[in-house]
Parts: structure tokens; C-alpha cells; sequence
């Protein structure tokens, strides 16, 4: 398998001088420490230059597979190359769980982390959270390794790959659960006002999907551990009569099983099914989260802007995420609910939805997905961090001569 030249929204052509996928750690140290200028590249699931270089760009998806499953700890160690659906079903047969997943199974473990990428729930951290320990070759080709407890592990989870190439990850699992999953339809906004904080924490994990076209959610999601049966409407919302696809007209066979019938945590948590591709890459993203105490004003500020939003929209999605202490964390020190939008793949519209999103959502100190489109200025974006100057410190440490940095993150850091 040939390295991806292009992310996988496509709009993104990585303009790397050489690409490698090597096939062990010693050969993936052996290109860093001779390497200039290095980045790491998962399954490609960012929709900015994040990844990008002009120097080497290092696959690890050819790292021998790990799944080192440790029940006495409760942990799993995995290759930093994996997706989540190549891991689940080892670790729901161990008898275990990870506490959140993504939408998608088909995204890098390595790369969902170094981005704060993160399920829903109100008491669900990202999926960071669960990193218990990384390893990571180091930018004169060293094998090094951190563990929760340790001086800079904060910092160094999210860390948008500024700090080295990860390896493989240890992470906390939880007793393996059951889910059942329900779908609502058309919950009238002005109810969801009144009732926002019982509805966010009404299962498991819970996701609105709205088009911000008119005065009602589209679709709630419900993924819940708890009864067999539904009601038939719930806060003015009708219980969905078959499955949905949280697109409006397209077909639900991607989408992981609905109408109540329990399955394993790994096959309910995320949206989609990874025997299926959800797209062919033909949309672009962009996230921003905000404190939940401000979920309301939130809402209501993107709902008067909904005219600019719609027409670039294919669906937006309401999340929330708990509080964590991971420095570049969009969750850091605050529990959050995130406003997801999923664009047509037309740039130009998608910048001017992206500036009424931004201007709306600017009052509420939204911090953008590091992995996703955004126009917030890097002061800006420092302002929203407390531990900014401290990551700043560490990757100043860690990289000296600036080897994993690239155009974003000189953006976001200033040049060296």
C-alpha cells in the first residue's frame, strides 16, 4: 500500500518531497533521525494542512499490528497506526470497552487522539482521555515513552503531532456494555430550549442533527444502556418508524443498527458501520466548542445566522463532551458541547459559513477542531488555551530545532 498523497476529503494535497510507509519502528526511526522536517500521517481523516510538509511525510499504518490486551490493568496497547474498527471487536471479546468512540470506526486511533477527536455524553471525556501511556520516536530518531503522572503528559496526548511520530498507545478500558439506539424526529426548537440540559443527558450519548433550516432539530440520537422500549413521541419529537441516515435523503445502510435492538458498545457508539464508507470523502468539516453553561445563547446565536449557514451545509450535529486536564484539549478545564457542521465540498461557500459561524460563536470563547476547517487567528486561539505558553515550552524542549513543525503549527506557535 502506497502512502495517500491526498487527505481523505481530498481537499488537501499533501506537498510532502518524499513519502514512507515503513514496516517496523526501527525502520520509522531510522527516517526521523535523518530526516529535516517530519509529519505524521493516520488515516488522513483531517480536513486542514494539520498533516502536511514539505519535507517527509511518515505513514505508520505499515507498523506491525498490535493488540496487546492486559485485563489485570484493564488496558490495551495498540500500534499508533490502527483504526478503531480493527480494535473493538478484540477488545468487546476480552470482555471490555472504550469509554467513547468517534462517529467513524474508520479513523487512526494515534490521529483521533493527537486531535482531541471525541463520541458524546455529558460525563464522556475525548478520547484521549483514555491514554494511560505513548510511545513516540523522537526527532533524533530515540524510542521514548510517557505515562499518565509523569512532568509534560498533559501536553503531550493532544498534541497535534508536534512532539514526535506515536508508535503505539496504552488506554483505560472500561467493563464491555450494551446499547440500544433510538432515533427522534423533528424536536421542535423551542422545546429543546426549554428542555436542552435533559435532553444532552437523556442517554448514554446523544447527538441533535440539524440542517439550520427551520425551527426543529431533524434528528436525535439516542444511545442508551437503559430501557427496551421507546415512547412513540418524547418532548414533542416522534420516534423514527425505520432506520435513518443523519443526512437528509440519503440511505441508512452505512449507519450502525437503530429502532432499539441492543448491541455491543463498539457497534452502537459510532454513526457508521466499518464494513461501510460513509462517503467517498465528499464533504468538508469544521467543529467548535463551547462551555455548556452557554449552550442556549449558543445555539440561539447560530440560529440567527442560520440563513448563511444552510445553503454550504449537508448536516450539523450537536455534542457534548466532558471536561478534561489535557493542555490543547478543545475540553480543557470545562465540560463543552460542540456544534459540528458537515459542508458541501465547495470551498468557497464553505469559507463564508465558516465566518458567520466564527463570528457568531465568537462571544462564547469557541475553541475550533484542531483537525478540521477553521479561520480563528492564532492569538485568538491562544487566548482560548491556559496551557498554550506551557505546550509552547514542551515542544521547544522536546523538538528543538523544529523538526516535526510544519505551516500550521508555525501558524498557531510562531516560526522558530
Amino acid at each position: 500500500m502506497t502512502v495517500a498523497r491526498t487527505n481523505w476529503a481530498r481537499n488537501v494535497a499533501f506537498s510532502a518531497e518524499r513519502f514512507h510507509r515503513p514496516e517496523s519502528v526501527d525502520e520509522l526511526r531510522q527516517i526521523v533521525g535523518s530526516g529535516r522536517s517530519i509529519r505524521a500521517l493516520g488515516t488522513g481523516h483531517s480536513f486542514n494542512t494539520i498533516a502536511d510538509t514539505e519535507g517527509d511525510l511518515v505513514s505508520v499504518a505499515g507498523l506491525p499490528p498490535v493488540i496487546d490486551i492486559d485485563e489485570r490493568t484493564a488496558t490495551v496497547t495498540v500500534s499508533a497506526g490502527l483504526r478503531f474498527g480493527e480494535v473493538t471487536a478484540a477488545v468487546d471479546r476480552a470482555g471490555f470497552a472504550f469509554h467513547n468512540l468517534g462517529s467513524l470506526p474508520h479513523i487512526s486511533i494515534a490521529g483521533a487522539c493527537a486531535t482531541g477527536t471525541h463520541g458524546s455524553g455529558v460525563t464522556n471525556g475525548c478520547i484521549a482521555t483514555a491514554v494511560r501511556s505513548l510511545e513516540l520516536v523522537s526527532a533524533d530518531g530515540t524510542l521514548t515513552s510517557i505515562s499518565r503522572g509523569d512532568t509534560g503528559f498533559a501536553g503531550s496526548v493532544v498534541a497535534l503531532g508536534a512532539l514526535g511520530v506515536v508508535t503505539r498507545l496504552t488506554l483505560d478500558l472500561v467493563p464491555a456494555f450494551g446499547l440500544r439506539q433510538w432515533v427522534y424526529e423533528n424536536l421542535p426548537a423551542a422545546l429543546l430550549r426549554e428542555s436542552f440540559e435533559e435532553v444532552l443527558a437523556a442517554a448514554y450519548s446523544v447527538s441533535l442533527f440539524t440542517d439550520w433550516r427551520d425551527d426543529r432539530i431533524n434528528q436525535v440520537w439516542l444511545k442508551s444502556t437503559g430501557a427496551e422500549t421507546a415512547p412513540t413521541t418524547w418532548l414533542g419529537a416522534t420516534l423514527a418508524d425505520g432506520p435513518r441516515h443523519p443526512v437528509p435523503g440519503l440511505e441508512p445502510e452505512p449507519c450502525t443498527d437503530q429502532l432499539g435492538v441492543v448491541g455491543p458498545w463498539h457497534a452502537r457508539l459510532p454513526h457508521f458501520r466499518p464494513d461501510f464508507t460513509p462517503s467517498s470523502g465528499d464533504e468538508l468539516q469544521s467543529e467548535y466548542f463551547v462551555h455548556r453553561s452557554d449552550t442556549v445563547a449558543a445555539f440561539d446565536a447560530l440560529d440567527a445566522v442560520r440563513e448563511r449557514i444552510s445553503p454550504a451545509l449537508q448536516i450539523s450535529e450537536i455534542r457534548t463532551v466532558a471536561r478534561d486536564d489535557l493542555w490543547l484539549s478543545p475540553a480543557f478545564e470545562r465540560d463543552c458541547v460542540a456544534f459540528h457542521f458537515t459542508w458541501h465540498p465547495e470551498p468557497t461557500a464553505v469559507r463564508e459559513a465558516v465566518r458567520a459561524v466564527e463570528a457568531a460563536l465568537e462571544p462564547f470563547g469557541a475553541r475550533p477542531h484542531w483537525g478540521k476547517v477553521h479561520s480563528t487567528e492564532p492569538a485568538a486561539i491562544r487566548a482560548l488555551y491556559p496551557r498554550f505558553g506551557a505546550f509552547e515550552e514542551l515542544m521547544a524542549t522536546s523538538d528543538p530545532a523544529g523538526k516535526f513543525r510544519n505551516g500550521y503549527v508555525d501558524r498557531l506557535f510562531g516560526t522558530r
